[in-house]
Protein backbone atom coordinates (compact mmCIF):
# COMPACT_ATOMS: atom_id res chain seq x y z
CA UNK A 1 0.00 0.00 0.00
CA UNK A 2 1.22 3.48 -0.90
CA UNK A 3 0.65 6.28 1.58
CA UNK A 4 0.26 10.02 1.00
CA UNK A 5 0.62 12.63 3.73
CA UNK A 6 -1.09 16.00 3.28
CA UNK A 7 0.91 18.16 5.66
CA UNK A 8 -0.25 21.65 6.59
CA UNK A 9 2.82 23.86 6.65
CA UNK A 10 1.26 26.97 8.14
CA UNK A 11 1.03 30.46 6.74
CA UNK A 12 4.73 30.92 6.00
CA UNK A 13 6.63 30.78 9.28
CA UNK A 14 8.59 27.51 9.58
CA UNK A 15 7.93 27.64 13.31
CA UNK A 16 4.21 27.20 12.59
CA UNK A 17 5.03 23.54 11.97
CA UNK A 18 3.41 21.32 14.58
CA UNK A 19 5.16 18.41 16.27
CA UNK A 20 2.77 16.09 14.43
CA UNK A 21 3.82 17.66 11.13
CA UNK A 22 7.52 17.21 11.94
CA UNK A 23 6.93 13.53 12.68
CA UNK A 24 5.08 13.23 9.36
CA UNK A 25 7.98 14.85 7.49
CA UNK A 26 10.29 12.20 8.84
CA UNK A 27 8.03 9.39 7.61
CA UNK A 28 8.07 10.55 3.99
CA UNK A 29 10.53 9.28 1.41
CA UNK A 30 9.22 11.37 -1.50
CA UNK A 31 8.02 14.99 -1.46
CA UNK A 32 5.83 16.20 -4.31
CA UNK A 33 5.91 19.87 -5.33
CA UNK A 34 3.44 21.36 -7.82
CA UNK A 35 5.46 24.24 -9.21
CA UNK A 36 3.54 27.34 -10.33
CA UNK A 37 6.53 28.79 -12.18
CA UNK A 38 9.28 31.32 -11.56
CA UNK A 39 6.96 33.87 -9.96
CA UNK A 40 6.32 31.70 -6.91
CA UNK A 41 9.78 30.20 -6.44
CA UNK A 42 9.70 31.62 -2.90
CA UNK A 43 7.05 29.03 -2.04
CA UNK A 44 9.08 26.17 -3.50
CA UNK A 45 12.22 27.32 -1.70
CA UNK A 46 10.39 27.52 1.62
CA UNK A 47 9.20 23.92 1.26
CA UNK A 48 12.76 22.75 0.62
CA UNK A 49 14.07 24.77 3.58
CA UNK A 50 11.47 23.17 5.84
CA UNK A 51 12.60 19.71 4.78
CA UNK A 52 16.23 20.59 5.45
CA UNK A 53 15.35 22.06 8.83
CA UNK A 54 13.20 19.29 10.26
CA UNK A 55 14.11 16.00 8.57
CA UNK A 56 16.69 14.12 10.63
CA UNK A 57 17.78 11.60 7.98
CA UNK A 58 18.01 13.27 4.56
CA UNK A 59 17.27 10.06 2.66
CA UNK A 60 14.40 11.55 0.71
CA UNK A 61 13.87 12.89 -2.77
CA UNK A 62 11.86 15.78 -4.18
CA UNK A 63 9.74 15.40 -7.30
CA UNK A 64 8.82 18.76 -8.79
CA UNK A 65 6.28 19.06 -11.63
CA UNK A 66 4.48 21.94 -13.27
CA UNK A 67 1.11 22.83 -11.82
CA UNK A 68 -1.58 23.22 -14.53
CA UNK A 69 -2.88 26.75 -14.91
CA UNK A 70 -6.52 27.53 -14.31
CA UNK A 71 -8.35 28.92 -17.35
CA UNK A 72 -9.69 32.27 -16.16
CA UNK A 73 -11.59 32.89 -19.44
CA UNK A 74 -14.38 30.38 -18.87
CA UNK A 75 -17.81 32.09 -18.66
CA UNK A 76 -18.54 30.45 -15.32
CA UNK A 77 -15.92 30.52 -12.57
CA UNK A 78 -16.91 27.06 -11.29
CA UNK A 79 -16.41 25.54 -14.76
CA UNK A 80 -12.85 26.83 -14.86
CA UNK A 81 -12.15 25.45 -11.40
CA UNK A 82 -13.63 22.05 -12.32
CA UNK A 83 -11.42 21.82 -15.40
CA UNK A 84 -8.38 22.88 -13.39
CA UNK A 85 -9.05 20.32 -10.66
CA UNK A 86 -9.44 17.59 -13.28
CA UNK A 87 -6.07 18.51 -14.81
CA UNK A 88 -4.40 18.58 -11.40
CA UNK A 89 -5.91 15.19 -10.56
CA UNK A 90 -4.27 13.73 -13.66
CA UNK A 91 -0.91 15.09 -12.55
CA UNK A 92 -1.33 13.72 -9.03
CA UNK A 93 -2.44 10.33 -10.36
CA UNK A 94 0.75 10.08 -12.45
CA UNK A 95 2.86 11.01 -9.43
CA UNK A 96 1.25 8.31 -7.28
CA UNK A 97 1.49 5.70 -10.00
CA UNK A 98 5.01 6.35 -11.28
CA UNK A 99 6.93 8.14 -8.53
CA UNK A 100 5.76 6.27 -5.43
CA UNK A 101 6.60 2.61 -4.91
CA UNK A 102 4.45 0.16 -2.99
CA UNK A 103 5.15 0.59 0.72
CA UNK A 104 6.59 4.09 0.27
CA UNK A 105 5.26 7.23 1.90
CA UNK A 106 4.91 10.41 -0.15
CA UNK A 107 3.98 13.89 1.04
CA UNK A 108 2.58 17.19 -0.11
CA UNK A 109 3.53 20.25 1.92
CA UNK A 110 0.41 22.38 1.68
CA UNK A 111 0.20 26.07 2.41
CA UNK A 112 -1.80 26.73 5.55
CA UNK A 113 -4.43 24.14 6.41
CA UNK A 114 -5.15 21.20 4.02
CA UNK A 115 -8.89 21.26 4.78
CA UNK A 116 -9.43 25.03 4.31
CA UNK A 117 -9.53 26.37 0.76
CA UNK A 118 -7.15 23.78 -0.62
CA UNK A 119 -8.00 21.44 -3.49
CA UNK A 120 -5.69 18.50 -2.75
CA UNK A 121 -8.32 16.44 -0.91
CA UNK A 122 -10.73 16.93 -3.83
CA UNK A 123 -7.99 15.88 -6.25
CA UNK A 124 -7.43 12.63 -4.37
CA UNK A 125 -11.18 11.94 -4.46
CA UNK A 126 -11.03 12.40 -8.24
CA UNK A 127 -8.03 10.11 -8.52
CA UNK A 128 -9.90 7.34 -6.72
CA UNK A 129 -13.04 7.96 -8.76
CA UNK A 130 -10.92 7.45 -11.89
CA UNK A 131 -10.00 3.99 -10.66
CA UNK A 132 -6.51 4.42 -9.22
CA UNK A 133 -6.43 2.48 -5.96
CA UNK A 134 -3.71 0.94 -3.82
CA UNK A 135 -3.02 4.11 -1.89
CA UNK A 136 -4.25 5.70 1.29
CA UNK A 137 -3.75 9.18 2.70
CA UNK A 138 -3.61 11.07 5.96
CA UNK A 139 -4.25 14.73 6.73
CA UNK A 140 -1.96 16.52 9.16
CA UNK A 141 -3.57 19.84 10.11
CA UNK A 142 -1.64 23.09 9.95
CA UNK A 143 -2.00 26.63 11.19
CA UNK A 144 -4.17 28.49 8.72
CA UNK A 145 -3.72 32.10 7.65
CA UNK A 146 -6.97 32.79 9.50
CA UNK A 147 -5.40 31.77 12.81
CA UNK A 148 -2.13 33.53 12.02
CA UNK A 149 -3.95 36.73 11.01
CA UNK A 150 -5.84 37.21 14.27
CA UNK A 151 -2.81 36.15 16.31
CA UNK A 152 -0.63 38.79 14.64
CA UNK A 153 -3.32 41.45 15.13
CA UNK A 154 -3.81 40.27 18.73
CA UNK A 155 -7.58 39.98 18.44
CA UNK A 156 -10.11 37.20 19.01
CA UNK A 157 -11.59 35.64 15.90
CA UNK A 158 -15.17 35.91 17.12
CA UNK A 159 -17.16 38.35 19.21
CA UNK A 160 -19.00 37.23 22.33
CA UNK A 161 -21.90 34.99 21.33
CA UNK A 162 -21.29 35.70 17.63
CA UNK A 163 -20.68 33.34 14.74
CA UNK A 164 -17.76 33.75 12.33
CA UNK A 165 -18.08 33.39 8.58
CA UNK A 166 -15.19 32.49 6.28
CA UNK A 167 -15.67 33.24 2.60
CA UNK A 168 -13.92 34.43 -0.56
CA UNK A 169 -13.77 37.88 -2.05
CA UNK A 170 -16.02 36.68 -4.85
CA UNK A 171 -18.78 35.77 -2.36
CA UNK A 172 -18.44 38.67 0.09
CA UNK A 173 -21.70 40.54 0.69
CA UNK A 174 -23.01 43.26 2.99
CA UNK A 175 -24.88 40.61 4.98
CA UNK A 176 -21.51 39.16 6.10
CA UNK A 177 -20.03 42.26 7.67
CA UNK A 178 -20.78 41.53 11.31
CA UNK A 179 -17.76 39.19 11.51
CA UNK A 180 -16.24 37.71 8.35
CA UNK A 181 -12.82 36.44 7.30
CA UNK A 182 -12.07 36.82 3.59
CA UNK A 183 -9.57 34.69 1.69
CA UNK A 184 -8.70 34.43 -2.01
CA UNK A 185 -9.62 38.02 -2.80
CA UNK A 186 -7.77 39.12 -5.92
CA UNK A 187 -9.79 42.30 -6.46
CA UNK A 188 -10.01 44.03 -3.06
CA UNK A 189 -13.72 43.27 -2.59
CA UNK A 190 -13.65 45.17 0.71
CA UNK A 191 -13.60 48.44 -1.24
CA UNK A 192 -17.33 48.05 -1.94
CA UNK A 193 -18.07 48.52 1.76
CA UNK A 194 -16.14 51.68 2.64
CA UNK A 195 -19.45 53.41 3.45
CA UNK A 196 -20.18 50.81 6.13
CA UNK A 197 -19.14 51.26 9.75
CA UNK A 198 -16.60 48.41 9.55
CA UNK A 199 -13.12 47.71 10.90
CA UNK A 200 -10.63 45.73 8.82
CA UNK A 201 -7.69 43.62 10.02
CA UNK A 202 -5.58 42.88 6.93
CA UNK A 203 -2.40 40.89 6.51
CA UNK A 204 -0.19 39.72 3.66
CA UNK A 205 2.67 37.16 3.65
CA UNK A 206 1.70 36.47 7.26
CA UNK A 207 4.45 34.84 9.29
CA UNK A 208 7.21 35.58 6.79
CA UNK A 209 9.94 38.21 6.66
CA UNK A 210 7.77 40.11 4.14
CA UNK A 211 4.74 40.26 6.46
CA UNK A 212 2.54 43.36 6.17
CA UNK A 213 -0.21 44.20 8.68
CA UNK A 214 -2.73 47.04 8.47
CA UNK A 215 -5.76 47.58 10.70
CA UNK A 216 -8.30 50.32 11.25
CA UNK A 217 -11.66 51.64 10.17
CA UNK A 218 -12.16 50.53 6.59
CA UNK A 219 -12.99 54.01 5.32
CA UNK A 220 -9.67 55.27 6.74
CA UNK A 221 -7.31 52.52 5.54
CA UNK A 222 -8.95 51.17 2.37
CA UNK A 223 -6.81 53.25 0.00
CA UNK A 224 -3.66 52.46 1.97
CA UNK A 225 -4.29 48.71 1.80
CA UNK A 226 -4.93 48.85 -1.94
CA UNK A 227 -1.72 50.80 -2.56
CA UNK A 228 0.45 48.66 -0.29
CA UNK A 229 -1.03 45.46 -1.74
CA UNK A 230 -0.39 46.56 -5.33
CA UNK A 231 3.19 47.56 -4.56
CA UNK A 232 3.90 44.28 -2.75
CA UNK A 233 2.45 42.20 -5.56
CA UNK A 234 4.49 44.09 -8.14
CA UNK A 235 7.66 43.68 -6.08
CA UNK A 236 7.32 39.92 -5.46
CA UNK A 237 5.17 38.86 -8.42
CA UNK A 238 2.56 37.24 -6.15
CA UNK A 239 0.65 37.95 -2.99
CA UNK A 240 -1.21 35.95 -0.37
CA UNK A 241 -3.41 38.05 1.87
CA UNK A 242 -6.28 37.49 4.29
CA UNK A 243 -8.44 39.91 6.20
CA UNK A 244 -11.19 40.12 8.78
CA UNK A 245 -14.07 42.60 8.52
CA UNK A 246 -16.03 43.37 11.65
CA UNK A 247 -18.92 45.78 12.02
CA UNK A 248 -18.07 48.37 14.63
CA UNK A 249 -19.92 48.22 17.91
CA UNK A 250 -18.85 51.26 19.84
CA UNK A 251 -18.75 50.67 23.54
CA UNK A 252 -19.07 46.88 23.17
CA UNK A 253 -16.35 44.48 24.20
CA UNK A 254 -15.24 41.53 22.05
Amino acid sequence: MKTLLLIGMGAGNPEHFTVQAIHALNRATVFFVLDKGSITQDLVRLRLEICQRYIREPAYRVVQVSDPKRDSTTPRYTDGVEQWHAQRAEVVARLIEHELQDGECGAFLLWGEPALYDSTLRMLDRVRDQGLTGFDYEVIPGISSVQALVARHRIALNGIGQPIRITTGRQLSAADLDNVVVMLDAHCAFEAFVDQDVDIYWGAYIGTADEILIAGELSDVCAQIKQVRAQARLRKGWIMDTYLLRRRRRGAEN
